[in-house]
C-alpha cells in the first residue's frame, strides 16, 4: 500500500534546513537603562534592542523565552521582485519562503499557550503565507484575515487595479487558549448612546427586536402604546418570548418611538455594554491610519536623519495590533524592526518589548526614535492617545560572533574573541542548558535539572582535578564538563567532554548573515530560453 502523504506546500529547498548556532548576546554601551543594573545575559523583563541577523537573534533568544511572548507582530519584505532580476519565479518564491519559514517556525516556539502572530503582507506572497503559516500552526489557529486599507484615493495611474489595501494574517498559538480584547469604544459609538426619554439609567441606545433565525415562540402580536398593530415582518420572528417582551416592556426597556407608534426596539444601556466592541476584520484608515501617516510621521521624527523611512507604519495601526492581543506588560516581540515603530508603540502602551534589526536603522532610526520616547520628546503617533509622558528605559545588544572560526590549518579552533563568560554561556546554550552562573561553586555554569549541571573550562583538567570535582558535586548530583583536554574519568557523576570537538556538529560556523540573498539561491539562474519566454509574456 502507497504510504499516506499529507496536504503541504512545496518549493524549491524547502528540506535543505541550516542549523543554526544559538549565539550569545553582547550587550552594547548601556543607553537607556531605567536606572537599574544593566549587565550580563538579558532579563526577563528587560526591554532588548538587538541588532543582527533576526534569525540567529531569534535562535539566540530561544532557550530563555521559549513560551514567554504574548504578542508578535511582524512586517517582512513583501518580496516586490526588485532582487530578482536573474532568478525565475519558481525560485524568487523558494527563497522568500525559505527566508520566511524558518524565522516563523522560532516564533512559534517563543509565543506563549495565549499567544499570537500578526504578519503584515501585501498581494505578493500573502497566500503562500497563508498555506505555509497553516503548515507550521496548524489550520485550527487560523483567526483571521484583517485587511488594512492603507490608501484612500484611487491610483489612476495603476495598469489594472488601483491597490490600497494590505493583508494582516493573524494566527494564535493555541487558538482555544487565545482571548482577544476588544477594542476601545470610539467616541462616535459612544455619541449612539443618548437619552431622549430621560430613562434614569441613563443613555442608551436600541437593538432590533426580530431576527431570521426561526425561534418557536417568537410569533405572536404587539400592541404599542398608540394601539398600532405588530407582528414579524415576513420571514423572520421575534427575538424573544411574549412573556419576556411584556417583562421588558413593563420595566421600559421597549422603545416605541417618540410618538409611542414605531416599531418595537429594545433598549441596551450604556452601563451595560461591554468595555469595547468585537474587532472586524476590515480595518479602515480613519480608524488605523495610512502610508502617508506613517511617513508624516517618519517625518517628524529622522528630518535629521537623512530623509523619510521607505516602508514604515503608522502607529495607530501597531496600537490596534497591541490593544486587541495584549495586556500592560506583556512581551511583544518584533524581529523585523525596521524604524521601530514596533517598540515605540509597546512602550507608549506600557507593553515589554523585544525589537530585532540587521541593518543600520538600529543605530540610525531606532535608538534615536526610543530616547525620544523615552525623554518624553515624542509628541507624534499615539503619545495623547495613550497619556505618554516619559520613562522607562531598554538595553541594546549585538550578537557575538560565531563560536569557532578556523585556524591557518583549516581546523576550528574557539574564536579568540570569546571571553571566559561568554564561552560558558555559548557552550550551555549549544548542549541544552540554562546558562546561570552560581555565585557560590565556580563549576555552577549552567543547569539542565535542579541537579545536573555544566561547568565550561578552557584548562586541561588532571585526574586530581576531576577527583575534587566530583567530590565537590557528590553523590545526588551530575556534572557535564566541557574542556580542553582531561586524563581519563574514573567517576560516575562527572561527564567530561573535550571542546571544540563536543560542538562541532551540534551548528552551521562562521555564517553571520541569513537574511534574504538572491546569491545563496537554491537552484540555477534563468536560461536564455527563459528569457525570451518571459520577454513574450510581458509585451
Amino acid at each position: 500500500m502507497a504510504r499516506k502523504q499529507k496536504l503541504e506546500l512545496t518549493w524549491i529547498g524547502k528540506e535543505k534546513r541550516s542549523k543554526l548556532e544559538p549565539r550569545v548576546l553582547v550587550e552594547e554601551q548601556p543607553i537607556r537603562s531605567a536606572g537599574r543594573s544593566a549587565e550580563g545575559p538579558p532579563r526577563l523583563d528587560d526591554n532588548l534592542l538587538i541588532k543582527g541577523d533576526n534569525l540567529l537573534a531569534l535562535k539566540a533568544l530561544e532557550s530563555d523565552y521559549i513560551g514567554k511572548v504574548k504578542c508578535v507582530y511582524i512586517d517582512p519584505p513583501y518580496n516586490t521582485k526588485s532582487a530578482f532580476n536573474f532568478f525565475n519565479d519558481g525560485v524568487e518564491h523558494s527563497i522568500w519562503m525559505s527566508l520566511f519559514v524558518d524565522r516563523i517556525k522560532i516564533i512559534r516556539r517563543l509565543l506563549s499557550e495565549d499567544g499570537s502572530i500578526w504578519i503584515s503582507l501585501d498581494d505578493n506572497e500573502s497566500h503562500y503565507a497563508k498555506v505555509l503559516c497553516d503548515e507550521i500552526f496548524g489550520r485550527r489557529n487560523f483567526v483571521s484575515n484583517v485587511i488594512w486599507q492603507k490608501l484612500y484615493t484611487v491610483k489612476n495611474s495603476s495598469r489594472y487595479l488601483s491597490d490600497m489595501h494590505e493583508h494582516i494574517l493573524v494566527y494564535a498559538k493555541n487558538k482555544s487558549a487565545w482571548k482577544p480584547n476588544l477594542v476601545p469604544r470610539s467616541e462616535n459609538a459612544q455619541r449612539s448612546y443618548t437619552n431622549p426619554d430621560n430613562d434614569p439609567r441613563g443613555r442608551w441606545t436600541t437593538n432590533a427586536i426580530q431576527a431570521r433565525n426561526y425561534y418557536s415562540e417568537g410569533s405572536y402580536e404587539i400592541s404599542s402604546p398608540a394601539g398600532r398593530v405588530f407582528v414579524p415582518p415576513s420571514g423572520t420572528y421575534w427575538r424573544v418570548s411574549e412573556e419576556t417582551f411584556n417583562r421588558l416592556d413593563a420595566d421600559d426597556r421597549i422603545w416605541w418611538g417618540s410618538s409611542g407608534s414605531s416599531t418595537p426596539r429594545v433598549k441596551k444601556f450604556l452601563f451595560e455594554a461591554k468595555d469595547g466592541v468585537v474587532p472586524s476584520t476590515l480595518w479602515k484608515h480613519e480608524e488605523v491610519g495610512t502610508n502617508a501617516e506613517a511617513k508624516a510621521e517618519s517625518r517628524a521624527l529622522f528630518a535629521d536623519k537623512g530623509g523619510v523611512f521607505d516602508t514604515p507604519k503608522p502607529e495607530r495601526l501597531i496600537q490596534r495590533v497591541l490593544q486587541l492581543a495584549s495586556n500592560p506588560d506583556d512581551l511583544v516581540l518584533d524581529s523585523f524592526a525596521g524604524s521601530g515603530t514596533t517598540g515605540a508603540v509597546a512602550h507608549k502602551m506600557g507593553r515589554q518589548w523585544i525589537m530585532i534589526e540587521l541593518g543600520e536603522h538600529a543605530d540610525t532610526h531606532i535608538i534615536p526614535r526610543l530616547n525620544k520616547v523615552i525623554d518624553g520628546d515624542d509628541s507624534g503617533g499615539v503619545t495623547g492617545e495613550t497619556g505618554w509622558q516619559g520613562g522607562g528605559g531598554y538595553r541594546y545588544f549585538h550578537l557575538a560572533p560565531s563560536l569557532l572560526e578556523k585556524d591557518q590549518w583549516g581546523q576550528y579552533v574557539i574564536s579568540k574573541e570569546f571571553k571566559p563568560e561568554m564561552l560558558a554561556e555559548a557552550v550551555c546554550k549549544l548542549m541544552g542548558f540554562t546558562y546561570a552562573p552560581s555565585q557560590v561553586h565556580f563549576w555552577q555554569h549552567g543547569h539542565s535539572t535542579e541537579t545536573d549541571f555544566i561547568y565550561v573550562t578552557t584548562q586541561r583538567l588532571t585526574h586530581d582535578a576531576l577527583r575534587k570535582l566530583s567530590d565537590e558535586v557528590g553523590d545526588d548530583r551530575t556534572l557535564l564538563i566541557c574542556c580542553r583536554a582531561h586524563e581519563p574519568n574514573r567517576f560516575d557523576n562527572l561527564t567530561v567532554r573535550k571542546i571544540p570537538q563536543a560542538v562541532l556538529d551540534k551548528a552551521e560556523w562562521g555564517r553571520d548573515d541569513y537574511s534574504l540573498n538572491i546569491q545563496d539561491a537554491p537552484a540555477e539562474p534563468i536560461t536564455e530560453a527563459d528569457l525570451d519566454d518571459t520577454a513574450a509574456t510581458t509585451e
